[in-house]
Formats: structure tokens, sequence, C-alpha cells
């Protein structure tokens, strides 16, 4: 697997008043694998960073929205996309975090958003692994 290379990144299951935020990945973004469905805010750590400043950051950088509470972890997963012709290998920590605000400013990364009702999310065309995230969210809330 040395041809590979590795990222970390950190992910927000953002709710506000029971609804959780998705992203739909725009077809203009560069390093977009996933044009037109719909995932949740986040992305890659970067050298140094620590990884609740850049869940802070990304959230911030995608939605606008700079106030939210960190919850607990939900999921871990991994994919392997080929991003601009190299072959990647993203392992990804999904956090439950909540907010107070729906106002969303979105990045260039994404083209529309949605807060969605947890019970309605397979209406919408959500990537791998948002979709065992949201699987694992219904069930950790309806435990509550």
């Amino acid at each position: 697997m040395n041809d590979f290379v590795q990222r970390v990144a950190m992910k927000a299951v953002l709710i506000n008043k029971g609804k959780v935020l998705l992203l739909r990945e725009a077809g203009t973004y560069d390093e977009g694998t996933n044009k037109g469905r719909y995932q949740m805010p986040g992305g890659r750590i970067e050298p140094g960073e620590h990884w609740e400043g850049a869940l802070n950051r990304e959230v911030r950088e995608e939605t606008g929205i700079t106030e939210f509470t960190l919850g607990k972890p939900i999921y871990v997963s991994e994919w392997f996309p080929t991003i601009k012709g190299v072959k990647t290998h993203i392992v990804a920590m999904f956090h439950i975090c909540t907010t107070d605000t729906d106002e969303v400013t979105l990045s260039d990364e994404h083209d529309t958003y949605e807060w969605i009702d947890l019970e309605n999310w397979r209406n919408f065309d959500v990537m791998s692994p948002e979709d065992k995230v949201l699987e694992a969210t219904v069930k950790e809330l309806l435990a509550s």
C-alpha cells in the first residue's frame, strides 16, 4: 500500500433542534469524488493541526457556523478514493455536535444544504460512510 496518500479527517454530525445538517458536494469541487451526493461537514486535518481545531476550522469553512458544542464520537470509518489521479486512504472520525443556529453559508465545495429529520435521511442521496453514520446516530439518539 505504499502507493497511497494517507489522510485523517474529522467530520461533524451537526444537530440543531433535532435535525442534522447535510451538504451536497458541488460539481465544481475539483477534489470531489461524490458530486451531487450529500455528506456531513468536515475534512482533513492539516499536518501538525490538533484534531479539534481541524473540526472547528472545517465546520466554519464549509458552513459558516462558528458556534457549536462538540459531543462524543459516534463513528470511525475509512475509504479509498482516487483524488486528482492520486490513490488516497482517508480515515475519518465523526462526532455528534450541537448548534443553536440553522443559518448556513456554504463554501464553494458544496452547492446546497438541508437540515433533515433523522427519520427521513434515506430520502437523500447520502454518500458512504455518512449513511452508516446516520444509522448509528438514529440508534444513539433513540436509545437516549
